[in-house]
């Protein structure tokens, strides 16, 4: 397969990266800073790498780097500094799902193109009915009042859900929501369910890096868990022993 990602110098977008090259996928990347990904991927023979700002990127620019690919993912996410937070670009993660989304229509391919979002247990999927307490509404409504990057997260999975939709017929799509992020240095056993089973507020739950890239990696090549979970938003915990 021919895989696009974007997002892949980040924390959980090297790994996704490096599991899809352990894989045998053929991985382009489109990075700012080419210089942060490991020598391990950075001189992977199955690697090309667009060494580029995806949002400065021209729509004919863009469209010509989607062309061919079997898939899309995006990685993305903000800067846990000031400037990430509260700088620009505030809809990173949503101007590129719609770009994205848009460049994969320009190109026409003959069968659907997989997108998959990273995305988090704070957003909820709008098509299912997935309580939540009063309190924490309370809480997520402060959120996207102080957090935008909270916002972006929230209107990139809705891009997908309304705008694309589930009967498109060049762009399929999935969102991925992990608990709280840890970092592991190998794939452990994990749960991938509908919606989230504990609060993500009161009662987060925690999610390896490694384990988001290797779920990610399954839905990209793996026909059974696409078709198990395109159109839908999975929440991925690791599993608990004892």
């Amino acid at each position: 397969m021919n895989i696009l990602i974007v997002g892949a110098s980040g924390a959980t977008g090297r790994l996704l990266t490096e599991e899809l090259l352990n894989r045998g996928q053929l991985v382009k990347v489109i990075v700012r800073s080419p210089e942060k990904l490991p020598a391990a991927i950075k001189n992977h023979e199955n690697l090309s790498i667009v060494h580029a700002s995806l949002l400065d990127l021209s729509d004919a620019e863009l469209a010509q780097h989607v062309k061919g690919c079997d898939a899309v993912a995006s990685c993305l996410g903000h800067n846990l500094n000031f400037k990430g937070m509260f700088g620009h670009p505030r809809k990173l993660v949503t101007d590129a799902a719609r770009r994205l989304s848009d460049a994969i229509k320009t190109n026409s391919p003959e069968k659907s193109t997989k997108y998959v979002l990273m995305n988090t247990t704070g957003n909820r999927n709008r098509d299912l009915n997935e309580p939540i307490s009063f309190t924490e509404k309370m809480v997520v409504g402060l959120l996207r009042l102080l957090l935008p990057p909270h916002v972006d997260n929230e209107q990139a999975a809705d891009y997908l859900r309304s705008q694309i939709g589930q009967k498109d017929a060049q762009v399929e799509w999935a969102a991925v929501r992990p608990d709280g992020l840890i970092d592991e240095a190998e794939v452990t056993a994990y749960g991938v369910h509908p919606s989230p089973i504990r609060s993500a507020i009161f009662d987060a739950g925690q999610t390896s890096r490694i384990n988001v890239g290797h779920f990610m990696a399954d839905l990209i090549t793996e026909n059974d868990v696409w078709q198990k979970w395109k159109g839908k938003m999975p929440v991925i915990y690791n599993q608990v022993s004892g």
